[in-house]
């Protein structure tokens, strides 16, 4: 079996080292043959810094490391005179610290192609460093992690906006220099707008919600079962389970990312990671900075119903600074929400937000609980013996340990609406590893809750001061089982009432239909 390239970002190490490459330069070439200037958004550890590298070889002319790719025989692989600009390298603590950084990587840049940098004025010496590389012909720039300076400091508004400042004036440089220009192509997690970083670069084609590149990055389902063919049949094989079953576990915990609403992908982390460890865990999350997702969540006390409850059009991402936009466009530029589907309003697309996949939704559930509700360890402990009250299809006693989670919530920070209480429990019961769904669009509307383990359904209608007599009665009404009743699968009702002086559960009937 050919190696997997957990954490490494060289082209050139993966193909000479008998690493896994899922191919993608069928995207790179389109890209380089059709336009000069581009940019492209996605979540962290998506394969933006692989993509930077792959650009840097074929750009560097190096032809035979691309054999067996669809690239090989389409492309001249000329050598070009190059700039690669990483902001990972750079610290930003002070907004001199920032200017020198890109300084320093300038002059490391201008070292490496034997040229030296007159200029100590980090955007007069970009201007100086592409000048003098065109000498030898016309230059390539690649740029990864183009905001990282201000994503640190997205919950420092002004000093985000400081940096932007700087950011701007050098990012400039690229179109002051056009007619010594081959190729641009740079990438971030988050999404610029018309008056931030690139305001004065108005050339560049932002390409991260176009349907054609949607699967540039991440793995398609046809590209993980061909290039992990031999991954997947050990993997089965040491699970003691059947081929068809792990795929369908692999889906359900890392598949689900989108970028068109439409097109869909995995996790390329979690998968490698997956295959390495051979257990289902959340890799993509526990890899990330949850202390700085944590403080953003806390400081906003955000819902889950907040995030997904209105869809979004591709306007909204350009609209504000990602430090002052809304919630729901912020966690979908990071990975934590994606593109559900489409929702059509006459000729206006517009997005639907939700989690992405099973991983994404245990470990972001997990952090709302702690960040809003203020729950402890001891809390957590009782949010794992839910799964195996569900596991035991102990409905009676799940509910139980619901309203003894619920009860260890402070009285300041509960409120009187129902929408509330349907967020809270759904966050309850997806942090506990269950495959849970909210408001399940069925014919006749929605229903609140929807959980399915084992050939199991669950379906859970909330009220608020009113009756779980009520809450049973609107799911018989509006037939929200009807759907689950061709797949053969044990179904049950549950109608739950909460009590907005007691704050709590107050009553609840289940039944099995």
């Amino acid at each position: 079996m050919k190696k997997l390239p957990i954490g490494i970002q060289d082209y050139k190490e993966i193909i000479k080292g008998n690493y896994i490459y899922v191919d993608k330069t069928k995207y790179i070439f389109d890209l380089i043959d059709n336009g000069k200037y581009y940019f492209l958004s996605r979540p962290r550890r998506f394969g933006k810094s692989l993509t930077i590298s792959t650009l840097y070889y074929i750009f560097k002319g190096e032809k035979e490391l691309f054999k067996n790719t669809y690239i090989y025989d389409k492309w001249e692989f000329k050598e070009y005179p190059i700039i690669r600009i990483s902001l990972l390298d750079t610290t930003s603590n002070t907004e001199e610290e920032l200017k020198e950084g890109l300084l320093k990587i300038i002059k490391k840049e201008a070292m490496k192609n034997e040229i030296k940098i007159e200029s100590n004025h980090y955007k007069y010496a970009f201007d100086e460093l592409i000048y003098k590389l065109s000498k030898k012909g016309k230059v390539v720039i690649l740029v990864d992690e183009y905001e990282k300076p201000i994503l640190d400091n997205i919950n420092n508004k002004e000093k985000a906006e400081k940096y932007r400042e700087i950011l701007r004036d050098f990012y400039v440089t690229v179109k002051s220099n056009d007619e010594y220009i081959k190729f641009v192509f740079i990438t971030g997690i988050t999404k610029f707008t018309k008056t931030g970083v690139f305001s004065a670069l108005n050339n560049l084609n932002d390409i991260s919600l176009n349907r054609k590149y949607s699967q540039m990055l991440g793995y398609t389902q046809k590209e993980l079962e061909f290039y992990f063919k031999k991954h997947i049949e050990e993997t089965a094989k040491e699970m003691g389970i059947s081929k068809e079953e792990l795929l369908k576990e692999i889906k359900t915990y890392y598949n689900g990312f989108s970028f068109d609403g439409e097109h869909f992908v995995y996790n390329p982390f979690s998968v490698l990671r997956f295959f390495d460890e051979r257990k289902f865990q959340n890799y993509w999350f526990e890899s990330g900075s949850p202390s700085f997702i944590y403080e953003y969540v806390k400081g906003r006390k955000i819902e889950y119903e907040d995030l997904v409850k209105y869809t979004v059009d591709s306007l909204d991402f350009t609209t504000r600074e990602i430090e002052d936009a809304n919630a729901n466009i912020f966690f979908a530029q990071a990975g934590y929400l994606t593109f559900k589907g489409i929702k059509k309003y006459g000729i206006t697309e517009k997005y639907i937000l939700d989690y992405p996949n099973l991983e994404v939704k245990n470990s972001f559930s997990k952090l709302i609980l702690e960040a809003n509700y203020g729950l402890n360890e001891e809390t957590y402990e009782k949010i794992y013996e839910i799964y195996e009250l569900v596991e035991k299809n102990e409905i009676k006693e799940l509910i139980e340990e619901i309203k003894r989670i619920i009860s260890a919530i402070p009285y300041n920070l509960h409120q009187k609406r129902e929408s509330y209480y349907h967020s809270l429990i759904y966050t309850i019961l997806a942090s506990a590893r269950l495959n849970i769904t909210a408001e399940e669009l069925t014919n006749l509307g929605r229903s609140d809750l929807v959980l399915e383990h084992n050939n199991k359904i669950y379906l859970f209608e909330i009220k608020l001061d009113k009756s779980a007599k009520e809450a049973i009665e609107q799911i018989k009404e509006k037939k929200y089982y009807e759907k689950y009743i061709s797949e053969n699968k044990e179904i049950y009702i549950i109608g739950i009432n909460i009590n907005s002086e007691k704050r709590n559960i107050d009553e609840y009937i289940v039944e099995k239909l």
